[in-house]
C-alpha cells in the first residue's frame, strides 16, 4: 500500500487520539526513510525542516529532518503526541517549569532509529540531531 493510502486508512480511523491510540497508529504506519526522502529538505540556518504529511480534525503527522542546530525549549500547547526516530539519533532534553521561574533541565535522553517518545500536553522539551547523524523524525500530535 502506498504511503498516502496508509496515512488515510490508518490515521483516518483514529478517533479518540489518546496516548495509546496515537502510538499504535504511528507504529502501524511502519514508515521507512525511503518513503520520506521526497519530503526532506536540508536547512542550514534553522534547526529543522518540516513537512505536513497528514492532517484532519483530530490529529496531524509531520516529518522533520534536522540540521546541526538544536531547537529552543518549547511545549506543544494543548496537544500531545509521539515522536518517532526514523533515521539517525535524537537528543531530547526535558524541562521542569515552575510558576514564575525559568525552566530547569530535568534529564536528557538519546533515542536511536526505531525508538519513540511521548510529548505530553504542557511538557517542555528541546531536541536535536545527536552528533550529526542525519536525524529524521515523525511527529504525530493530537
Amino acid at each position: 500500500m502506498e504511503l498516502s493510502e496508509r496515512l488515510q486508512t490508518i490515521l483516518g480511523n483514529v478517533h479518540s487520539a489518546s496516548k495509546m491510540e496515537l502510538l499504535e497508529a504511528l507504529k502501524s504506519l511502519n514508515i521507512q526513510i525511503e518513503e520520506l526522502k521526497p519530503f526532506l529538505k536540508k536547512e542550514r540556518n534553522k534547526p529543522y525542516y518540516r513537512k505536513l504529511l497528514y492532517k484532519n480534525e483530530t490529529l496531524e503527522l509531520l516529518v522533520m529532518n534536522w540540521s546541526e542546530l538544536d531547537c529552543v525549549p518549547h511545549d506543544h500547547g494543548k496537544s500531545h503526541g509521539w515522536i518517532q526516530v526514523i533515521n539517525g539519533v535524537s537528543e531530547n532534553t526535558v524541562y521542569e517549569v515552575k510558576e514564575n521561574q525559568l525552566p530547569s533541565e530535568l534529564f536528557t535522553e538519546i533515542k536511536e532509529k526505531g525508538r519513540s517518545f511521548f510529548a505530553p500536553k504542557g511538557g517542555v522539551h528541546k531536541m536535536g540531531d545527536f552528533k550529526g547523524t542525519n536525524l529524521v523524525t515523525l511527529h504525530l500530535y493530537s
